[in-house]
Formats: structure tokens, sequence, C-alpha cells
């Protein structure tokens, strides 16, 4: 049995189906998601979701979805599944299907009495096109197949519906038809690998309804609108390949494309190999040569924050070095004043993160320990690590960063939230950490020494000379402000001598950065204080449970989502820091420990997102999986882990 597998009557109880997706990324910007069923549940789902270089790189819905049905002396088995109000589900496809599988490709198949149909789905690489082959394992009658496209030609974060703008008319093509909806946006072509006729019945699909978009508090309904239909008949052992594409392509090309791509597909037939085919999803290389880091699918787009701090794992942990260096070189390039955009679009970038280019230290320093050859990377580096470190100094940055007498950073504006924690409710920061954040401080001594130890690999004497008295400085400072003995724990945030003690995972960096501020025994008790409070099997709670500002449960409307955020609500990603430290302090012996933290999370790639790792979890046991299903800094933090177990075990 293959590793990813459903069997028929998981499938079809739709309670334990709907909430199992697949997503599947094409390296360029492009993906594939659906439940393992089919059956939409989400505006982002679709099985081609690419993005428009006209519009700024957003990515469409084009092809929401394709419906099969299997005609046998007359009589329709419709294999689709699209979900009404009411919980009203139509057609009922899912109880045909018998097997589903996911270990190279998506696999489906489906009984219908004698007939045995798989189906196997591949976006193909680097390019705007899904395959999709059926092959038709069994029959003892003649066999048609008809297939109905349900069109959106829609930004993935809005919905359609019905309207006279729309262009209803489709033009012919090699085996198929071409289908351009509204002007501006691409072409969408639909071909098969054999002559099949299409029979032109357009029409609206009306109420279409995703439950997690409703769960959410969003819109949910939407229409979307089918052309007509393709017929073609079917021989018992015959494939046919159907493409979707924004482009035209050449029919004969579709099963040798298929098979070539599909012999290039790592499978994913363990929990490493899925940590590891995970960890490739979130790569874009787009056009313009840059490379980039999907920080989450399905709804996230490029985050500066979440690059770093993803980088080092999803590439350094698949021993990808040359990946990393790409995506270092992009991020460079858009550095702008000492920062790095955080969110937003290329052409409207925004600078709002203080820790962004602090993480962009910590990458180039992992990088650097990989390749073992520090004299490149400064030479490579150094002018834009001197140029981060002077606009800190100077206090030449937005949203008062600067350095204070103290050798501490400063930084935040009433309204802005600047550290990760940034959930806003109307238009007011959860946790707005106005002041010296702990993790800020810890990153920005790391920064220093790290700088201060590739200077004098070098022999930049000048930089160590106006460096090399501050990290002793910084140090002093931190015990004094941050540490109290008695709580065993690093105070939160400190602002104008009023500190918070709230418990919570952002003082583990001052325990695993290489460089620290604090000695082994603070470290030891601030490990000891976090894994009583804020450890869990999906990662690390953000706040304490026995404070009474926890929120243990992550649901409901966007304001009280985005009000449990980093409340309670649990990150896999903040694991990597507390395993660095954990590892550092207990060594060998803390290898079982992280190691069964690491193992522990084998049984969610059956969950959520299947074979990937989600963003949040429940703060509240069974740690229940919430927010996107893949999350580049999840999964990078496991795979730093497996590098860390491999190196303390030694």
């Amino acid at each position: 049995m293959s590793y990813l597998n459903f069997d028929k009557i998981q499938l079809a109880n739709l309670e334990y189906s709907l909430n199992r997706e697949m997503i599947r990324s094409n390296r360029g910007g492009s993906f594939c998601n659906t439940t393992i069923i089919g059956c939409n549940t989400r505006k982002y789902h679709g099985l081609l979701v690419s993005p428009v270089e006209q519009f700024e790189n957003k990515r469409y819905v084009f092809l929401s979805s394709l419906d099969e049905t299997i005609v046998q002396h007359d009589n329709e088995f419709n294999l689709g599944i699209h979900k009404y109000d009411d919980e009203i589900y139509d057609p009922k496809g899912h109880k045909y299907v018998v097997d589903f599988s996911a270990d190279t490709v998506a696999s489906v198949l489906y009984r219908v009495g004698g007939v045995i149909l798989r189906k196997e789905s591949l976006l193909l690489d680097q390019k705007e096109q899904i395959l999709i082959r059926y092959e038709l394992m069994d029959a003892h009658s003649p066999t048609i197949l008809r297939f109905r496209p349900f069109l959106a030609f829609r930004d993935m974060h809005s919905l359609t519906h019905a309207n006279l703008d729309a262009n209803t008319r489709v033009k012919s093509v090699k085996n198929g038809i071409v289908s351009k909806m509204y002007a501006g946006l691409p072409a969408l072509y639909m071909q098969f690998s054999k002559d099949v006729e299409f029979v032109p019945v357009p029409d609206w699909f009306y109420g279409i309804a995703y439950p997690k978009e409703q769960e959410r508090g969003y819109d949910y309904r939407e229409d979307l609108f089918v052309p007509g239909y393709f017929e073609l008949e079917i021989k018992k052992g015959e494939s046919i390949i159907f493409s979707a594409s924004l482009s035209e392509e050449n029919p004969a090309s579709f099963k040798r494309s298929f098979s070539f791509y599909f012999e290039r597909r790592m499978p994913r037939a363990s929990y490493l190999h899925c940590l590891n085919n995970a960890a490739q999803q979130f790569i874009v290389r787009n056009k313009d040569n840059s490379t980039e880091v999907i920080a989450g699918y399905p709804w996230f787009g490029v985050w500066g924050r979440d690059t770093f701090i993803a980088l080092p794992g999803i590439t350094l942990g698949i021993d990808d070095k040359k990946t990393c260096k790409e995506v270092l070189d992009t991020m460079i390039n858009r550095m702008e004043g000492g920062l790095f955009p955080n969110m937003g679009s290329r052409e409207n970038p925004a600078f709002n993160s203080v820790d962004a280019p602090l993480w962009f230290f910590s990458a180039v320093q992992q990088y650097a320990g990989y390749t073992g050859d520090q004299q490149a990377v400064w030479k490579q580096y150094g002018t834009p690590m001197k140029a981060i470190l002077a606009n800190f100094r100077n206090g030449s940055l937005p949203y008062n960063i600067r350095m204070h007498d103290n050798g501490l950073i400063y930084a935040g504006q009433e309204g802005k939230a600047l550290t990760w924690m940034d959930a806003v409710v109307n238009g007011v920061p959860q946790t707005p950490r106005i002041g010296y954040p702990v993790e800020i401080q810890a990153l920005w001594y790391n920064a220093i020494l790290f700088s201060l130890e590739l200077a004098k690999e070098a022999g930049d004497k000048k930089f160590i000379g106006e460096w090399k008295e501050l990290p002793a400085l910084i140090a002093d400072s931190f015990v004094k402000l941050f540490w109290d003995e008695e709580r065993g724990y690093l105070a939160d945030v400190v602002n104008n001598g009023l500190k918070d003690w709230s418990i919570r995972p952002n003082q583990v960096f001052a325990t695993s950065l290489p460089y620290s501020p604090v000695s082994d025994e603070i470290k030891k008790s601030v490990l000891d204080v976090v894994n009583t409070q804020l450890v869990t099997t999906r990662g690390l709670r953000t706040l304490s449970p026995e404070d009474p500002k926890y929120i243990g449960i992550y649901e409901g409307s966007q304001e009280s989502r985005d009000a449990a955020y980093h409340q309670g609500t649990v990150w896999p990603w903040l694991l990597e820091g507390f395993s660095m430290g954990w590892l550092r302090v207990h060594k060998k012996s803390g290898v079982a420990y992280i190691e069964s933290l690491l193992h522990g999370f084998e049984e969610e790639m059956m969950q959520h997102g299947i074979g990937t790792i989600s963003e949040i979890y429940n703060g509240d046991p069974p740690h229940q999986a919430k927010g996107a299903i893949s999350q580049a800094w999840s999964v990078g933090a496991l795979l730093s882990m497996v590098k860390l177990v491999e190196k303390y075990s030694q």
C-alpha cells in the first residue's frame, strides 16, 4: 500500500474527506488545490490557479473543476461533486471513489458497476498547464466519457457571479476549445490527447458553496460558467489525457509529457520524502530570473520575514544551497534603506518588519555554516549586512526603529505591529510590542557578532574597529532588562521601564542563536519554563494557558481568529528555535526529546494538507490544524530539526 493512501470508507465520509486537501505547485507561481475527493471547499481551490503578469502576478482561478461522467447503455454516472447550501451535494460522485493515493501524483480510482477508471493529475513544472490522465482499467460494455469544465476566471481572493460582461463563446482548437471570458486575462485552452466532440451548452451554475470560507466568516457562494461538454469513447486498457493550459498545446505531446514529468516526480513514500517534497513546493522561479519563497498555500504570497525564517530549512535542509543563494540574492535586490519588503506586491511593497533584516543575518549565517566559506560569504553579503547594521544603529529607519544608548533596538509606533506577532483587529494591533521586543535584541546581538566573525576572517579591520565594543554593552543591558531570576524566564517586551512578563515563545531565540547574550544557566531556566508552559506536540503556544488573555481555539470570524492568532495559537515554526536551544544546552542527552517532537508530526501527513505541515494549530488539545494547509516555515522548521538531530546524535 502507498504511504499517502485513503480507502473507500474514509473517502465516502464527507466529514473526513472534505477536511483533507492536496496542494501542488509548479515552481513558477501556479498551483492546483482541492480536497481529496475533488469537491472544492475554498474559493482558493481550483485545478489551475496561475499568476497573471499584467495584474502584478496576482493569481487567478481559471479552471475551477472538471466533472467527469461515465456513460454506458445511455446511463450516466457523474463523478463530480459540488456543495450547495443546506448541505446539498450535487452530483454525489464521491460514492464512486474507492481509493485515493498521492505518493507520486494525485491518483483517484473510481468504480461504477463493472467500470474501473483511474484518474491521475499532474501539474507541469514552470508551465501553466495541468495534465489529467484517465485510464479505463476495466469495462464490459462500450464506454463514453463526458467532461464538463467549470470556469471561474477570477482573482483567487474573490468570487465570481453570473454577469453580462463574461464572454461565454468559445473557439475550436486542435482536440478541444479555447475560452477567454474577460478582456485582459489569458485564454484557457482545454484539449485532449485524442479527437473529441465538444457540445456547446453554455450555462451558469449558481450558488456553489465553499464551506471553509463560510466558517471563516467570508462570502462563500459563487456562480461558475460551464461552456458545454466534451465527449469521447474510451476502450478498456486505453489512456487519454486532458490538458488545461494558458497557451495552446500540441495534443500529440500530452502522453509523452505526462510520462516525462511523472518520472521526474519525487516520490512521497515516507515522512521525510513528504517534507522534502513539500519544501520544494514553496520555491518560485520567475521569468526575470528572480527566485522567491511563497510563505504558504493557498492564500499567502511572498513575505520577507517568512522567507528568511523558512529559507535554511526548505533549502539547506534538503541540501540545496544553490536555491538558498538565489533567494538571498533576490531579496537583497529588493532591500531599501536597510529594510526588506515584508508583504505586498513588487510594485507596492510594505517595509513594515523590524525583524526581517535581522532574520536575514540568521539565514546568511546558516548558509555560511553550510558552505564553510566565510570569506566568500562576506565578499558576497558584507555590503548589505553593513548597511543594515548601520541603519539600525544610526536611527535612519521608519517606525522609530533605532539603537538606544544601551545598545538595544527600540521599535514601535502606535497602531503598528512590526514583529512577527502582527495580527490587527479593526485597525488595532493585538500584540503591538512597542519598545524592546526580546527576540529583536537576541537577533541584533547575534547579527553583530556573526558579522564580526566574518569580518575577522576577511581581515576587515575598519568594520571590526567600529563594532567590536558593542556586543558587551548589549549583553549587559539585555540581562539587566529582561532577566528575572525568581521568575526564571525573560520578559517579552520592555518599554519605558515597564516589563511584559507574559510567558511567550519569543524568548527562545535568546537560547537558540549561535551567539547569545545570556549564560547557559539562564538558557536552561528559560527553556524549562517554555517547555512546561508552551511546548505542545504541534509546536509552541504563543501564550501560556495560565494567562487570562489566553485563547485556546482558533475559529470564527476574521476578527475572532486574528484575536487568537498570537494569544495561545500553536505555531510549528517555533519548534526550530526551541530545538536549537534545547540541544545547545542538553546536547546529545536532549536528542531523544527533540526526535520525539519531530516524529510526532508524521501523523499530520494525512491531515489538513496531505503530505505537508499546516500554518497553525489550536492551543488546546488535541491541537487541530488551522490556517493555511501548507506553510513554508512550518516545513522548514521540521527539516532543520532533522539536521539538528543528525548533528547532535553523532
